[in-house]
């Protein structure tokens, strides 16, 4: 099934929630409404917006459509900017064309009408004059904002009065020849130009983008222009518009709230009749909540505040992981039920489709458990979560373009998006969602940070690592990683990067705090080269064993080196691929939070360190 058949379907249950309009109707943000007496003269200006944090924003409401206004003069109904409505706009220049195309619309439209409210605004268009627009309430901050208009002493607006309803619904009537649709399969008129949808993306027009589109020469065939290329009925452009719109909406159970990279991910579940329902809406939830909800926030009080909804979330994906039935998690749920996923990512005045998979809800369910028990790796990194990090945040920490800490919104979520390079959240996503392998360049990615200095004790970089690994181990068969420290385990590159670990201890406790110690010097090279490195590193290491020892501190080092040396191999590889370097970061990262007493090895080694460091050692 296409994305536009699927969400042509799922309009009719949008539909029937009455959370979609009907043909000839749109939503718009509306700002102010303008109160018309009876005989059209402006008794007050009301302001529609809603707080939003410090801010305050337009208020989303149902308005008939005026189709997609270019750089043409081409009025709304009942509704539109102050240049169209009053003929002002904050410009120098009089917008007296727009206006005036806004008033003949209007005359023509209700001549003859015995509706009350809209022939007050007929009355009101006939004697307006746009130099009175300074004596209005709210002028200055109404000027290029939408307006609407209610009648004197009544609480609806006047698009929404049955007298208008009925001439939007004439209006929508249309006599375009028909054609075949792609969509639906009917015989019905075709669209010329498809509904165009805004996505929370900086990088997206904020006008809106089209998924469906022939604005040149060399995107036709045979002869067709525009819409006639993809022949899609005007019924079904609007359903699957509608449907779609309303789902990007701010706040909308159905779309994550911050793109993924830049890709801006939409879902949704099936549901053909009634009875369907509840099972449709808790696969909504579960989506949602292993999207967007867990450990999206570095604020350890918020953490603290959800961590129940987390752990709930984190049983319920240990449960799948184990193989019990979806109904255990909600009673609702229904394993047959019909999921869809699509990302949406912008593409200069378009919108292309980053991904787009359907299939049974459990299917995704599982995938969504085997993606949660592909990253687990003991300890958990620091503010991991009750149910590991949301997406958006797992690749931020691992981006390589991440320069400084991500700043926060205010309910405490990091606004990570620009840092995570776009083709590899598609990538990461996708795989997640078709339980395929993990892309080799979220391993590169991984490692590249930890090579350019990031923290390796937050432990993200790791399990980014050990989800790559874990998941070719399951999926193509290739060697396992650990989850928690294995000190028996035997792979070189394991043993090389807990051995690593304890020299880079060893400095530290010698030497004190340095300005460049051997992490931020070799471990790119001792990851990758290991016979050619770590033989410098060994004999550095002895003297720093020796001096501990003049001290009386830190046999415990000794011990811990001698035990790995014992299981490594007398021949270290002479270089290391993509994959074993990764073990190598994992061994790393189990030998730093492995426990000495109460402590951790790292801790333990911050204890016993002198307070003042000498510089000029290696």
């Amino acid at each position: 099934m296409s994305p536009l058949e699927a969400l042509t379907r799922y309009y009719a249950r949008m539909a029937d929630r009455g959370e979609a309009e009907m043909p000839g109707w749109t939503r718009a943000k509306i700002s102010f409404c303008l109160t018309l007496s009876p005989e059209g003269e402006p008794c007050g200006v009301m302001d529609l917006r809603v707080p939003r944090g410090k801010k305050l924003e337009p208020r989303m409401l149902a308005v008939p459509d005026g189709g997609n206004r270019t750089v043409n003069i081409k009025p709304n109904f009942l509704w539109d900017k102050t240049a169209y409505a009053l003929g002002r706009t904050g410009d120098e220049k009089p917008p007296i064309r727009q206006h005036e195309a806004f008033r003949l619309d209007h005359v023509t439209k209700l001549t003859g009408t015995n509706d009350e409210g809209l022939l007050a605004l007929l009355r009101f268009l006939e004697a307006w004059d746009p130099a009175r627009y300074d004596a209005l309430d709210h002028a200055a901050e109404m000027l290029d904002a939408n307006v609407v208009f209610r009648l004197d002493g009544e609480q609806g607006f006047l698009h929404e009065r049955p007298a208008a309803r009925a001439l939007v619904t004439g209006a929508a009537a249309t006599d375009v020849p028909a054609g075949f649709c792609l969509v639906t399969g009917e015989e019905a008129p075709i669209t010329r130009l498809h509904p165009k949808f805004k996505i929370g993306n900086k990088d997206a027009q904020s006008s809106g983008a089209l998924i469906v589109s022939f604005d040149k020469p060399a995107f036709q065939s045979y002869g067709q222009e525009q819409g006639a290329n993809a022949p899609t009925s005007e019924s079904a452009a609007f359903r699957y518009g509608a449907a779609l719109s309303r789902m990007l909406d701010r706040g909308s159970a159905n779309c994550l709230p911050r793109p993924v990279g830049d890709t801006t991910l939409v879902f949704w579940a099936d549901a053909a009749d009634a009875e369907e329902e509840p099972a449709a809406q808790a696969a909504e939830e579960l989506m949602a909540a292993f999207f967007e909800a867990h450990a999206s926030t570095t604020d350890p009080a918020k953490l603290a505040e959800d961590a129940p909804a987390t752990k709930r979330l984190s049983d319920a994906l240990a449960k799948l992981a184990a193989g019990r039935p979806v109904q255990e998690l909600d009673p609702r749920l229904d394993p047959g039920t019909r999921f869809f996923v699509l990302g949406l990512a912008p593409n200069a005045g378009r919108l292309s489709v980053r991904i787009w998979e359907e299939g049974r809800f459990e299917g995704f369910a599982r995938r969504l458990a085997e993606h949660n028990a592909d990253l687990r790796i003991l300890p958990e990194p620091f503010l991991w979560g009750a149910a590991g990090p949301s997406v958006q945040r797992l690749l931020s920490r691992i981006s390589t373009r991440r320069k400084k800490p991500a700043k926060q919104d205010e309910a405490g979520h990091e606004s990570e998006s620009k840092d995570i390079l776009p083709q590899l959240a598609g990538e990461v996503l996708r795989a997640i969602l078709a339980g395929t392998p993990y892309p080799r360049t979220l391993l590169a990615a991984a490692l590249m940070r930890l090579r350019a200095g990031a923290d390796p004790d937050t432990g993200w970089h790791a399990a980014a690592i050990r989800a790559v690994l874990a998941r070719e181990h399951r999926l193509l068969k290739k060697e396992d990683v650990p989850v928690a420290l294995d000190r028996d385990y035997n792979n070189a590159a394991y043993q090389l990067g807990r051995l690593f670990a304890m020299i880079e201890i060893a400095q530290r406790m010698a030497l004190g705090k340095l300005n460049a110690p051997v992490r931020d010097r070799y471990f790119g090279a001792a990851s990758a080269t290991p016979a050619t490195v770590f033989p410098l590193l060994i004999r550095g290491m002895q003297n720093h064993l020796a001096k501990l020892r003049k001290e009386g501190k830190g046999g415990w080092v000794e011990r811990e080196m001698d035990e790995i040396i014992g299981v490594l191999s007398p021949d270290w590889p002479r270089s290391l691929p993509l994959t074993e370097q990764g073990r190598f970061a994992v061994g790393y990262y189990h030998q730093r939070k492995a426990r000495v007493g109460e402590k951790t090895i790292a801790e333990q080694a911050d204890a016993e360190t002198l307070p003042e460091g000498d510089d000029t050692h290696d």
